[in-house]
Protein backbone atom coordinates (compact mmCIF):
# COMPACT_ATOMS: atom_id res chain seq x y z
CA UNK A 1 0.00 0.00 0.00
CA UNK A 2 1.33 3.43 -0.94
CA UNK A 3 1.32 5.78 2.04
CA UNK A 4 -0.42 9.14 1.77
CA UNK A 5 0.78 12.43 3.23
CA UNK A 6 -2.63 12.97 4.83
CA UNK A 7 -2.27 9.69 6.76
CA UNK A 8 1.06 10.75 8.20
CA UNK A 9 -0.37 14.14 9.07
CA UNK A 10 -3.18 12.40 10.98
CA UNK A 11 -0.65 10.43 13.04
CA UNK A 12 1.34 13.58 13.72
CA UNK A 13 -1.72 15.44 14.95
CA UNK A 14 -2.85 12.59 17.17
CA UNK A 15 0.59 12.07 18.73
CA UNK A 16 0.92 15.81 19.33
CA UNK A 17 -2.28 15.61 21.37
CA UNK A 18 -0.66 12.87 23.44
CA UNK A 19 1.94 15.48 24.55
CA UNK A 20 4.90 13.10 24.35
CA UNK A 21 7.91 14.86 25.87
CA UNK A 22 11.41 14.45 24.45
CA UNK A 23 12.50 12.98 27.79
CA UNK A 24 9.85 10.24 27.72
CA UNK A 25 10.50 6.71 26.49
CA UNK A 26 8.09 5.41 23.87
CA UNK A 27 7.51 1.79 22.87
CA UNK A 28 5.82 0.93 19.57
CA UNK A 29 4.19 -2.38 20.50
CA UNK A 30 3.51 -4.61 17.51
CA UNK A 31 3.12 -8.27 16.62
CA UNK A 32 3.99 -10.20 13.51
CA UNK A 33 0.52 -9.75 12.02
CA UNK A 34 0.19 -6.04 12.84
CA UNK A 35 -0.73 -3.83 9.90
CA UNK A 36 2.61 -2.79 8.36
CA UNK A 37 1.33 0.61 7.20
CA UNK A 38 0.36 1.55 10.75
CA UNK A 39 3.79 0.63 12.09
CA UNK A 40 5.48 2.72 9.42
CA UNK A 41 3.20 5.71 9.92
CA UNK A 42 3.58 5.58 13.71
CA UNK A 43 7.36 5.45 13.55
CA UNK A 44 7.63 8.17 10.92
CA UNK A 45 5.43 10.44 13.04
CA UNK A 46 7.40 9.74 16.23
CA UNK A 47 10.68 10.39 14.42
CA UNK A 48 9.37 13.64 12.96
CA UNK A 49 8.31 14.74 16.45
CA UNK A 50 11.80 13.83 17.71
CA UNK A 51 10.43 11.30 20.20
CA UNK A 52 12.72 8.68 21.74
CA UNK A 53 11.20 5.32 20.76
CA UNK A 54 11.91 1.69 19.98
CA UNK A 55 9.79 -1.10 18.53
CA UNK A 56 8.85 -4.25 20.44
CA UNK A 57 7.50 -6.93 18.10
CA UNK A 58 6.00 -10.11 19.53
CA UNK A 59 4.90 -13.29 17.76
CA UNK A 60 1.23 -13.32 16.89
CA UNK A 61 -0.25 -16.09 19.07
CA UNK A 62 -1.56 -19.17 17.34
CA UNK A 63 -5.32 -19.39 17.63
CA UNK A 64 -6.39 -22.35 19.77
CA UNK A 65 -8.90 -24.80 18.41
CA UNK A 66 -12.47 -23.65 18.77
CA UNK A 67 -14.20 -20.42 17.74
CA UNK A 68 -12.24 -17.78 15.86
CA UNK A 69 -11.66 -14.60 17.84
CA UNK A 70 -12.01 -11.21 16.19
CA UNK A 71 -12.35 -7.61 17.33
CA UNK A 72 -12.24 -8.35 21.06
CA UNK A 73 -9.98 -5.59 22.32
CA UNK A 74 -8.24 -8.28 24.36
CA UNK A 75 -4.90 -9.06 22.72
CA UNK A 76 -3.16 -12.29 23.76
CA UNK A 77 0.17 -11.14 22.30
CA UNK A 78 1.66 -10.48 25.76
CA UNK A 79 0.59 -13.79 27.26
CA UNK A 80 3.60 -15.50 28.80
CA UNK A 81 5.99 -12.68 27.90
CA UNK A 82 6.80 -11.36 31.37
CA UNK A 83 9.96 -9.63 30.13
CA UNK A 84 7.93 -7.72 27.53
CA UNK A 85 5.38 -6.68 30.15
CA UNK A 86 8.25 -5.46 32.32
CA UNK A 87 9.63 -3.38 29.45
CA UNK A 88 6.23 -1.81 28.89
CA UNK A 89 5.92 -1.00 32.60
CA UNK A 90 9.21 0.85 32.34
CA UNK A 91 8.02 2.97 29.40
CA UNK A 92 6.21 6.27 29.58
CA UNK A 93 4.13 5.87 26.42
CA UNK A 94 3.04 2.74 24.57
CA UNK A 95 1.79 3.00 20.99
CA UNK A 96 -0.36 -0.12 20.88
CA UNK A 97 -0.48 -1.64 17.40
CA UNK A 98 -1.40 -5.18 18.42
CA UNK A 99 -4.08 -6.68 16.20
CA UNK A 100 -6.74 -6.99 18.89
CA UNK A 101 -5.55 -4.15 21.14
CA UNK A 102 -4.83 -3.97 24.87
CA UNK A 103 -8.17 -2.51 25.99
CA UNK A 104 -9.26 -5.70 27.77
CA UNK A 105 -5.96 -7.61 27.88
CA UNK A 106 -5.11 -9.31 31.16
CA UNK A 107 -1.76 -7.49 31.41
CA UNK A 108 -3.15 -3.99 30.85
CA UNK A 109 -4.01 -3.24 34.48
CA UNK A 110 -0.43 -3.91 35.58
CA UNK A 111 0.97 -1.71 32.80
CA UNK A 112 -1.33 1.18 33.66
CA UNK A 113 -0.52 0.88 37.37
CA UNK A 114 3.12 1.48 36.45
CA UNK A 115 2.16 4.94 35.20
CA UNK A 116 2.59 4.19 31.49
CA UNK A 117 -0.08 5.52 29.17
CA UNK A 118 -1.34 3.41 26.30
CA UNK A 119 -2.36 4.89 22.96
CA UNK A 120 -4.12 2.14 21.03
CA UNK A 121 -4.42 2.63 17.30
CA UNK A 122 -7.20 0.42 16.07
CA UNK A 123 -6.33 -2.08 13.36
CA UNK A 124 -7.93 -0.04 10.58
CA UNK A 125 -7.15 1.06 7.06
CA UNK A 126 -5.21 4.35 7.49
CA UNK A 127 -7.89 6.15 5.50
CA UNK A 128 -10.36 5.45 8.32
CA UNK A 129 -8.01 6.90 10.91
CA UNK A 130 -7.33 10.02 8.84
CA UNK A 131 -11.09 10.60 8.43
CA UNK A 132 -11.64 10.31 12.17
CA UNK A 133 -9.18 12.74 13.67
CA UNK A 134 -10.04 13.54 17.30
CA UNK A 135 -10.79 17.14 18.25
CA UNK A 136 -11.45 19.29 21.29
CA UNK A 137 -15.21 19.42 20.79
CA UNK A 138 -15.42 15.63 20.81
CA UNK A 139 -13.34 15.55 23.99
CA UNK A 140 -15.74 17.90 25.74
CA UNK A 141 -18.79 15.91 24.60
CA UNK A 142 -17.31 12.68 25.91
CA UNK A 143 -16.27 14.22 29.22
CA UNK A 144 -19.75 15.64 29.73
CA UNK A 145 -21.33 12.25 29.05
CA UNK A 146 -18.96 10.51 31.45
CA UNK A 147 -19.93 13.00 34.15
CA UNK A 148 -23.63 12.37 33.53
CA UNK A 149 -23.31 8.61 33.80
CA UNK A 150 -21.18 8.77 36.92
CA UNK A 151 -23.78 10.90 38.64
CA UNK A 152 -26.68 8.60 37.66
CA UNK A 153 -27.97 5.51 39.42
CA UNK A 154 -29.95 3.88 36.59
CA UNK A 155 -29.78 3.60 32.79
CA UNK A 156 -32.78 2.50 30.76
CA UNK A 157 -32.80 1.68 27.05
CA UNK A 158 -35.90 1.33 24.87
CA UNK A 159 -36.65 1.02 21.18
CA UNK A 160 -39.66 0.57 18.91
CA UNK A 161 -38.13 -2.78 17.92
CA UNK A 162 -38.73 -4.06 21.47
CA UNK A 163 -35.60 -3.28 23.47
CA UNK A 164 -36.42 -2.79 27.16
CA UNK A 165 -33.23 -2.85 29.22
CA UNK A 166 -32.37 -1.61 32.70
CA UNK A 167 -28.84 -1.13 34.05
CA UNK A 168 -28.20 -0.44 37.72
CA UNK A 169 -25.24 1.95 37.56
CA UNK A 170 -24.30 1.76 41.24
CA UNK A 171 -20.76 0.41 41.36
CA UNK A 172 -20.26 0.73 37.60
CA UNK A 173 -16.94 1.87 36.19
CA UNK A 174 -17.39 4.48 33.44
CA UNK A 175 -14.79 5.56 30.93
CA UNK A 176 -14.85 7.89 27.96
CA UNK A 177 -12.62 7.77 24.91
CA UNK A 178 -12.07 10.79 22.68
CA UNK A 179 -9.11 9.50 20.68
CA UNK A 180 -5.93 10.38 22.57
CA UNK A 181 -4.37 10.23 26.03
CA UNK A 182 -1.94 12.62 27.66
CA UNK A 183 -2.16 11.45 31.29
CA UNK A 184 -0.08 8.75 33.01
CA UNK A 185 -1.84 5.49 33.78
CA UNK A 186 -4.57 5.93 31.18
CA UNK A 187 -5.56 4.19 27.94
CA UNK A 188 -7.27 5.61 24.87
CA UNK A 189 -8.01 4.33 21.40
CA UNK A 190 -8.21 6.02 18.03
CA UNK A 191 -10.79 6.29 16.50
CA UNK A 192 -12.61 7.53 19.60
CA UNK A 193 -15.85 9.23 20.49
CA UNK A 194 -17.82 7.03 22.89
CA UNK A 195 -18.64 6.56 26.54
CA UNK A 196 -19.05 3.13 28.13
CA UNK A 197 -19.86 1.77 31.58
CA UNK A 198 -18.70 -1.56 32.90
CA UNK A 199 -21.56 -2.53 35.23
CA UNK A 200 -21.02 -4.25 38.56
CA UNK A 201 -22.08 -7.89 38.79
CA UNK A 202 -25.80 -8.75 38.48
CA UNK A 203 -26.95 -5.26 37.45
CA UNK A 204 -28.20 -5.66 33.85
CA UNK A 205 -31.70 -6.99 33.16
CA UNK A 206 -34.30 -6.96 30.41
CA UNK A 207 -34.48 -7.50 26.69
CA UNK A 208 -32.30 -6.29 23.84
CA UNK A 209 -33.66 -6.55 20.31
CA UNK A 210 -31.27 -6.38 17.38
CA UNK A 211 -33.27 -5.21 14.38
CA UNK A 212 -32.37 -5.20 10.71
CA UNK A 213 -29.60 -2.67 10.21
CA UNK A 214 -28.07 -3.01 13.66
CA UNK A 215 -24.55 -4.42 13.79
CA UNK A 216 -22.55 -7.38 15.01
CA UNK A 217 -18.96 -6.15 14.86
CA UNK A 218 -17.41 -9.49 15.75
CA UNK A 219 -18.86 -10.82 12.50
CA UNK A 220 -18.48 -7.43 10.75
CA UNK A 221 -22.05 -7.85 9.66
CA UNK A 222 -25.17 -5.69 9.51
CA UNK A 223 -28.06 -7.56 11.10
CA UNK A 224 -30.55 -8.80 8.51
CA UNK A 225 -33.11 -10.59 10.70
CA UNK A 226 -34.17 -9.69 14.23
CA UNK A 227 -32.47 -11.29 17.23
CA UNK A 228 -33.86 -10.99 20.76
CA UNK A 229 -31.48 -11.31 23.72
CA UNK A 230 -33.11 -12.05 27.07
CA UNK A 231 -30.79 -10.81 29.82
CA UNK A 232 -30.98 -11.59 33.55
CA UNK A 233 -28.42 -10.47 36.13
CA UNK A 234 -25.94 -9.60 33.33
CA UNK A 235 -26.18 -12.91 31.47
CA UNK A 236 -27.81 -13.56 28.11
CA UNK A 237 -30.17 -16.40 29.01
CA UNK A 238 -31.47 -16.91 25.48
CA UNK A 239 -31.12 -15.65 21.94
CA UNK A 240 -34.21 -16.06 19.78
CA UNK A 241 -34.90 -15.34 16.14
CA UNK A 242 -35.64 -17.13 12.92
CA UNK A 243 -32.80 -15.98 10.69
CA UNK A 244 -29.12 -16.61 10.09
CA UNK A 245 -28.02 -13.89 12.50
CA UNK A 246 -29.52 -15.66 15.51
CA UNK A 247 -28.15 -19.04 14.44
CA UNK A 248 -24.66 -17.61 13.97
CA UNK A 249 -24.66 -15.88 17.34
CA UNK A 250 -25.99 -18.92 19.19
CA UNK A 251 -23.45 -21.26 17.63
CA UNK A 252 -20.58 -18.87 18.24
CA UNK A 253 -21.31 -18.27 21.92
CA UNK A 254 -21.96 -21.95 22.62
CA UNK A 255 -18.59 -22.88 21.09
CA UNK A 256 -16.70 -21.10 23.89
CA UNK A 257 -18.25 -23.38 26.51
CA UNK A 258 -17.79 -20.50 28.93
CA UNK A 259 -20.64 -18.82 30.85
CA UNK A 260 -18.71 -15.53 30.89
CA UNK A 261 -19.04 -15.30 27.10
CA UNK A 262 -22.78 -14.69 27.69
CA UNK A 263 -22.25 -11.97 30.30
CA UNK A 264 -22.47 -8.22 29.85
CA UNK A 265 -19.13 -6.53 29.22
CA UNK A 266 -20.09 -2.87 28.86
CA UNK A 267 -22.92 -0.54 27.83
CA UNK A 268 -22.79 3.00 26.48
CA UNK A 269 -23.30 5.12 23.41
CA UNK A 270 -21.45 6.77 20.52
CA UNK A 271 -20.82 10.49 20.21
CA UNK A 272 -18.73 10.90 17.08
CA UNK A 273 -20.64 12.82 14.41
CA UNK A 274 -17.89 12.09 11.87
CA UNK A 275 -18.32 8.31 12.16
CA UNK A 276 -20.27 6.88 9.24
CA UNK A 277 -22.90 4.21 9.87
CA UNK A 278 -22.57 2.79 6.34
CA UNK A 279 -18.75 2.70 6.40
CA UNK A 280 -18.44 -1.05 6.91
CA UNK A 281 -20.07 -1.70 3.54
CA UNK A 282 -17.26 0.21 1.79
CA UNK A 283 -14.24 -1.64 3.17
CA UNK A 284 -13.19 -5.25 2.89
CA UNK A 285 -13.37 -7.11 6.20
CA UNK A 286 -9.60 -7.32 6.44
CA UNK A 287 -9.35 -3.52 6.12
CA UNK A 288 -11.35 -2.58 9.20
CA UNK A 289 -11.74 -3.45 12.86
CA UNK A 290 -15.12 -1.72 13.10
CA UNK A 291 -14.12 0.85 15.72
CA UNK A 292 -15.74 3.61 13.67
CA UNK A 293 -19.11 1.88 14.02
CA UNK A 294 -18.75 1.72 17.80
CA UNK A 295 -18.51 5.51 17.84
CA UNK A 296 -21.42 6.38 15.49
CA UNK A 297 -23.31 9.20 17.21
CA UNK A 298 -26.39 7.96 19.06
CA UNK A 299 -25.87 4.22 18.76
CA UNK A 300 -26.42 2.17 21.92
CA UNK A 301 -23.36 -0.04 22.29
CA UNK A 302 -24.05 -3.29 24.12
CA UNK A 303 -21.18 -5.72 24.51
CA UNK A 304 -20.83 -9.23 25.88
CA UNK A 305 -17.72 -10.87 27.28
CA UNK A 306 -14.82 -9.62 29.38
CA UNK A 307 -15.62 -7.21 32.21
CA UNK A 308 -12.59 -6.92 34.45
CA UNK A 309 -14.55 -4.72 36.90
CA UNK A 310 -17.04 -7.53 37.51
CA UNK A 311 -14.25 -10.11 37.74
CA UNK A 312 -14.90 -11.73 34.37
CA UNK A 313 -12.45 -12.50 31.57
CA UNK A 314 -13.25 -14.55 28.49
CA UNK A 315 -12.21 -14.84 24.86
CA UNK A 316 -15.82 -14.57 23.71
CA UNK A 317 -16.93 -11.05 22.84
CA UNK A 318 -19.69 -9.34 20.88
CA UNK A 319 -19.82 -5.59 20.23
CA UNK A 320 -23.37 -4.81 19.14
CA UNK A 321 -24.14 -1.21 18.09
CA UNK A 322 -27.93 -0.84 18.21
CA UNK A 323 -29.56 2.01 16.32
CA UNK A 324 -32.77 3.97 16.98
CA UNK A 325 -32.75 3.53 20.77
CA UNK A 326 -33.76 5.98 23.47
CA UNK A 327 -31.35 6.00 26.41
CA UNK A 328 -32.26 7.60 29.73
CA UNK A 329 -30.21 8.27 32.85
CA UNK A 330 -32.44 8.48 35.93
CA UNK A 331 -35.35 9.21 33.58
CA UNK A 332 -33.60 11.98 31.61
CA UNK A 333 -33.02 11.39 27.91
CA UNK A 334 -29.43 11.48 26.69
CA UNK A 335 -30.16 9.75 23.36
CA UNK A 336 -33.55 9.97 21.65
CA UNK A 337 -34.40 7.55 18.84
CA UNK A 338 -30.74 7.14 17.97
CA UNK A 339 -29.79 10.83 18.18
CA UNK A 340 -27.78 12.36 21.04
CA UNK A 341 -29.77 14.92 23.02
CA UNK A 342 -27.94 18.26 23.10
Amino acid sequence: MNLEASWLDAFLQTFERCAIASTESVVVLAEQQSRAELITLAELALAQLKCRYYRLTLPTPLLPTGPLVRSTGASLALTGHTEAVGALCNADVIIDLTVEGLMHAVETAEILRSGARIMNISNEHPEILSRMLPDNNLQQQVKASVKRIRSASKMTVHSDAGTDLTVDLKGARTVGVWGWTDRPGTLAHWPGGLVVSFPAAATVNGQLVLAAGDLNLTFKRYIESAVTLSIKDDYVKSLSGSGADCALMNNYLAAFDDPAAYATSHVGWGLNAVARYEAMTLYDRAQTNGTELRAVAGNFLYSTGANEFAGRFTRGHFDLPVMACTIKLDGEEVVRNGKPVE
